[in-house]
């Protein structure tokens, strides 16, 4: 939803984006079905859109409830990394 919330995406430019910032290994496989829930939970809203290189494709864009569910998500990480930070350092 981070990606989504900078700008509107397609499927495979997600992939392509996850992959750029050090998540290599999730596959359009992946993608797609969390982007069908995100958008059942109202989180993201896709929209077709033509493509200059061959069909139409669905971009998807963040939507109020999915801002707000980012920042919970955000929030939440923050009070979890720090603590498994320090325990995954023991010692070092």
């Amino acid at each position: 939803m981070a990606i989504v919330e900078e700008q509107a995406v397609y499927g495979y430019e997600l992939s392509q984006k996850l992959q750029k910032v050090g998540l290599p290994d999730i596959s359009e496989g992946t993608i797609y079905p969390v982007l069908l829930r995100l958008q059942k939970n109202g989180f993201i809203r896709g929209e077709m859109r033509p493509s200059t290189t061959g069909p139409n494709r669905k971009y998807y864009f963040l939507t109020d409830d999915g801002k707000t569910e980012l920042d919970r998500i955000a929030n939440e990480w923050l009070l979890i990394a720090g603590p498994v930070s320090k325990l995954l350092q023991r010692g070092k």
